[in-house]
């Protein structure tokens, strides 16, 4: 199923046409339309540039791993699991489950928030995974890892390390987007399928209006 014609946060929410939820979307309809499209933008691009589909849907199924959806990492691992040719499917399911945490930890620069610093894994991909993702892949699992749990110790040597490993400055951007627009989804995809075990439509109300003001603030719609 294309993902140009389906709407993906209706399809992995379970959500049916003429549905409550379904009312409950089409009340944004631009937040709605806006989703759709960084999907496409970043999984269906008229221009991919350097980031190949593969490593597109793979960093995309080791993020949803670490935020422990199945659903969702069910989706992606389906379409990493077509475009995958060099068999690096398994090594990534089991990288996500290596680098399963809580967050956020890290520490922040000197100053009055250092208080809030936090000791937590500082993950790096296992050897024999790296042999077979690549330098490129296995960086760009480090750099993902950080901005989910520990996105405090961001620093100018987390960068560098992705461009020693063949990272342009634009290929960054584009996985610094897919990860956030990961996060974005997955809370909207979360928030949708409580509502809908919500057995209380009052309560499914202000649920709703609590999960639009949350992706509002988020910065992505």
């Amino acid at each position: 199923m294309s993902a140009s014609t389906t709407d993906v946060i209706d399809l992995l929410s379970g959500i049916e046409p003429d549905s409550y939820l379904q009312g409950i979307r089409d009340q944004r309809p631009q937040a709605r339309e806006n989703a759709q499209k960084s999907y496409q933008a970043l999984f269906e691009p008229e221009f991919p540039g350097n980031v190949t589909a593969l490593e597109r849907y793979a960093v995309a199924t080791f993020v949803a791993g670490l935020h422990r959806q199945p659903t969702v990492t069910d989706f992606y691992a389906s379409a990493l699991r077509r475009a995958d040719r060099s068999g690096i499917a398994d090594a990534v399911d089991a990288e996500a489950a290596r680098g399963a945490t809580r967050g956020p930890y890290g520490s922040y620069p000197k100053g009055p928030l250092t208080i809030e610093n936090k000791d937590g894994l500082v993950y790096r991909v296992s050897d024999d995974a790296r042999a077979l993702l690549g330098h490129r892949l296995a960086a760009a699992f480090e750099h993902a890892h950080l901005l989910v749990f520990r996105p405090r110790d961001a620093s100018p040597e987390a960068l560098q390390r992705l461009l020693d490993a063949g990272w342009s400055t634009t290929d960054i951007v584009t996985l610094s987007q897919l990860v956030s627009f990961l996060a974005f989804q997955i809370r909207v995809i979360a928030g949708l399928r409580t509502l809908a075990a919500a057995p209380d439509r009052k309560l499914a109300d202000v649920g709703s209006k609590t999960l639009f003001t949350g992706a509002l603030a988020s910065g992505h719609i």
